[in-house]
């Protein structure tokens, strides 16, 4: 199949790209960074620039489309209004190329859609969802307006909720990154209490779940997570643990955020039994990939 991939040069993108190349699959790349390997079409684009989506339309046919490409600025996208603009632009790119013959559509939400049970997974059929921030209201409301348009238009769609994604390449402010930084450079790494639990995922498991989907039949909402709950903790002490630097972890000394929920978690039996997925990396493992990749970086600088 041809896929065409948005966000392809990011953290996700570049994972979900080289995993379609693993399963045979032709990529045409979409982002505004560099092409995330050179065996793939490339197509350097802004969605949000004037003509940016039809500029794409008409570069590339595509029998799928992988839509990872939005507003991912740290500490600002839960509120940035931008967000407006990219439920706008994902609408018109996946009636664009609808039209132009593109039979499939995977889009990226999040699991900031649900309305987090305490003491349970977030299952995509029974858990209510619910609006947290203008981030996840714009997700959702994508979500409900591709359903219809696709559905009209006869276009397989399936909506991917992607829980909390760690490894190569990511934010470096963002937890595991941070953590990870801090206890390499010898300095003291900051935490809340983290008694909270969370589900953390490996973003290369993440892409290979990713491309899987995009190129299957399955409709919905699927969650991509590891579908373990884990104290957040835990993965902060373990990642002390495993850079030899257990005195560096600092749990505590940043207040915890007001109304935190103590538990976002997911069942995966839709990713397991209808997608044929299962995370090939446990948490130790993402955790010390993590580790040595900020390793490299500060001894290449």
């Amino acid at each position: 199949m041809r896929v065409i991939v948005t966000g392809a040069s990011g953290f996700i993108g570049r994972q979900a790209v080289a995993a379609l190349h693993a399963l045979g699959h032709s990529v045409i790349a979409v982002g505004r960074g560099s092409p995330p390997s050179d065996d793939c079409q490339w197509i350097k684009a802004d969605l949000l620039a004037p003509g940016g989506v039809e500029a794409i339309a008409n570069s590339a046919s595509a029998d799928v489309l992988l839509h990872l490409a939005w507003t991912t600025r740290h500490g600002l996208y839960w509120n940035d209004l931008v967000n407006l603009e990219w439920l706008s632009a994902t609408v018109e790119l996946v009636t664009a190329l609808a039209k132009r013959g593109t039979r499939r559509v995977c889009v990226a939400g999040t699991c900031f859609e649900y309305d987090w049970p305490e003491d349970r997974d977030c299952d995509e059929v029974h858990t209510n969802t619910a609006t947290h921030t203008l981030y996840d209201a714009a997700k959702s409301s994508c979500n409900r307006v591709l359903a219809q348009i696709t559905r009209q238009m006869g276009v397989s769609f399936s909506w991917a909720r992607l829980f909390y994604l760690y490894g190569p390449a990511e934010h470096p402010e963002r937890l595991v990154a941070s953590v990870c930084r801090a206890v390499l450079a010898g300095e003291k790494a900051r935490c809340s209490s983290g008694w909270a639990m969370r589900d953390f995922m490996d973003v290369r498991d993440a892409g290979a779940a990713l491309a899987r989907l995009a190129v299957s039949h399955i409709e919905g909402p699927v969650n991509i997570a590891s579908g373990e709950a884990v104290l957040i903790r835990d993965v902060v002490l373990a990642i002390g643990k495993l850079a030899e630097r257990p005195d560096l972890i600092a749990l505590g000394e940043i207040p915890d955020r007001p109304g935190d929920p103590p538990r976002i978690s997911a069942c995966i039996a839709r990713l397991r039994q209808e997608v044929r997925c299962e995370p090939a990396h446990s948490l130790e493992q993402g955790l010390r990939n993590a580790l040595s990749y900020w390793q490299e970086r500060r001894a290449s600088q």
